[in-house]
């Protein structure tokens, strides 16, 4: 791991299991609108936010309470040069206990500060994670972006490609 690989950490009372379960419980704080399973180990998933980002996922380690990482199989972003930065990356949430708190420390493993896309994806993960899974965590209702009505087809995400 890279020292320039984006990293976030929040520190919760609740126990190490909860926070694995609710990191796990990836609708209630990053996308309602994630599609496939995403608590199985070699489950694969997909995230979009309207036309602007696209990704697919496959859980590839899990250690309840303590690990978590999502590897990044195919991704999109309508706002960058490269159409496929995150692609190799993993998304690795290490948890543990310190003293009485619980720590979930999350780096983007591969998301250094080059990548066209860093400044926004740090902005996100930043609220993703301090605000949205931390309130799941802590109070049981995360901020996830809401399951939009536009009829959202992974398939146009080769046409993007292709502009």
């Amino acid at each position: 791991m890279s020292n320039t690989d984006f990293t976030t950490t929040i520190s919760v009372d609740q126990t190490p299991k909860e926070a694995s379960d609710a990191i796990l419980n990836i609708r209630d704080w990053w996308s309602q609108a994630i599609e496939g399973v995403t608590d199985q180990l070699n489950a694969e998933f997909t995230y979009h936010y309207k036309d602007v980002h696209y990704c697919k996922l496959k859980l590839v380690e899990l250690v309840p309470g303590q690990r978590v990482v999502w590897l990044v199989l195919d991704n999109y972003f309508k706002f960058t040069k490269d159409k496929s930065e995150w692609i190799g990356t993993k998304l690795v949430f290490d948890i543990s206990r310190k003293g009485n708190k619980t720590e979930i420390r999350l780096t983007h493993e591969g998301l250094v500060p080059q990548y066209e896309c860093y400044e926004i994806c740090r902005e996100a993960w930043t609220n993703y994670i301090e605000e949205s899974l931390y309130n799941l965590v802590t109070i049981g209702k995360g901020k996830p972006n809401p399951k939009e009505e536009d009829g959202f087809n992974a398939q146009l995400v080769e046409k993007w490609k292709l502009e």
